[in-house]
């Protein structure tokens, strides 16, 4: 037809709904870098965006999503997210926009019980907390070789991880890190529990349904979906139709596709 079907979108739907519909035509990549780049815009930095999108991607994705994001905006990710972020926060946050994180399914027991050691010795055994430990191990070890660790953890310290990350560090850095154990321990059940506060209370964080519902429908939003009907006692699609209306909700529940 000679011209884009999603400005064609654009000219004939409005709202949240005209807002899905792009979205849903939009490669992932590119998706993903303009979230990234809407929690940066204007003034403020929508953190929690950040820190959902760059701890849940692979770093496959992660290496698409920075060229994605240079070539539509003709700026590195990394130099926006620099100058709108600061300290440890954005130094971890640089480390995932790398994309370095290993994927492979092996895990490493001595590394496991290594890296807990690093991680009791840079936090709950010393006086100060050393960050840079942090960020190294939890924004480059895989998942699986994570969930190890934080059992070698529990082992040395007595502690959970989250406990003492809770103790040691704070603001987004903590936010960050939480999200990375969350993730490694079970992502479906990270973004349930995202959807969760989304839909939750008076008012709908549209800006956060639209982008978890788009991006993980066709990775593990099964799965997603019976994380949040076992943490909440109800279902993702009853919270997306109490919660919306109109062609918009219709859509919603029909990327949902079932109600548990």
């Amino acid at each position: 037809y000679g011209k884009a079907l999603k400005d064609d979108l654009k000219g004939d739907l409005s709202g949240n709904f005209e807002y899905l519909m792009v979205a849903l035509v939009t490669p992932p990549a590119v998706f993903d870098a303009k979230q990234l780049k809407k929690s940066m815009k204007g003034t403020g930095t929508n953190e929690n965006a950040l820190i959902e999108i760059l701890t849940t991607r692979t770093s496959r994705q992660m290496k698409e999503i920075s060229q994605a994001y240079y070539t539509v905006y003709k700026k590195s990710l990394g130099d926006d997210i620099s100058s709108e972020t600061s300290g440890d926060f954005r130094k971890a946050l640089l480390t995932l926009a790398d994309g370095r994180r290993d994927e492979s399914l092996k895990v490493d027991e001595h590394l496991a019980k290594k890296d807990a050691q690093i991680l009791y010795n840079a936090g709950e055994n010393r006086w100060g907390t050393d960050e840079d430990k942090f960020t190294e191990i939890l924004c480059l070890r895989s998942f699986p070789q994570l969930k190890l660790t934080f059992d070698e953890y529990r082992n040395i310290s007595k502690k959970d991880i989250v406990d003492s990350i809770k103790g040691e560090l704070s603001g987004h850095f903590e936010d960050l890190l939480l999200a990375i154990v969350h993730c490694a321990r079970n992502m479906p059940a990270f973004l349930a529990g995202r959807l969760h506060q989304a839909l939750k209370g008076a008012g709908t964080d549209e800006f956060t349904l639209n982008r978890i519902m788009v991006s993980r429908s066709e990775i593990d939003l099964l799965d997603i979906r019976a994380e949040f009907k076992k943490h909440y006692g109800y279902s993702l699609y009853s919270a997306i139709k109490s919660d919306t209306s109109g062609n918009y909700e219709i859509t919603l529940l029909k990327i949902c596709g079932g109600d548990d």
